[in-house]
């Protein structure tokens, strides 16, 4: 499966943003589909994920309540909507395709997508 990340930008704080990953090959509805973030100097974060139906997903406490995930199989794409937007946000967001959500809280993801950059302006 290769993944490639779209849909970043610039936006101002309390802004918002959809990103979109686009997948192709095979089997894109066999993996539970995530997204992550890595700001310059830290540490890469899981910022959620969806099962492979699309009827489950899972945020971490800082983006819960701004962040969605979706995904449309028959597409071969998944989504990030995020709301809210605050300058913390900011970093180079990519798509990952895994087994299981562990897979994806553990970083131990099969395919890695190219990122998008979003930046957020206070």
């Amino acid at each position: 499966v290769q993944l490639q990340a779209s849909g970043g930008g610039l936006v101002q704080a309390g802004g918002s943003l959809r990103l979109s990953c686009a997948a192709s090959g095979r089997a894109f509805d066999y993996y539970y589909m995530g997204w992550f973030r890595q700001a310059p100097g830290k540490e890469r974060e899981f910022v959620g994920g969806i099962s492979t139906s699309g009827g489950s997903t899972y945020y971490p406490d800082s983006v819960e309540g701004r962040f969605t995930i979706s995904r449309d199989n028959a597409k071969n794409a998944v989504y990030l909507q995020m709301n809210s937007l605050k300058p913390e946000d900011t970093a180079v967001y990519y798509c990952a395709a895994a087994g299981t959500l562990t897979d994806h809280i553990k970083g131990t993801v099969n395919y890695w997508g190219k990122g998008t950059q979003v930046t957020v302006s206070s």
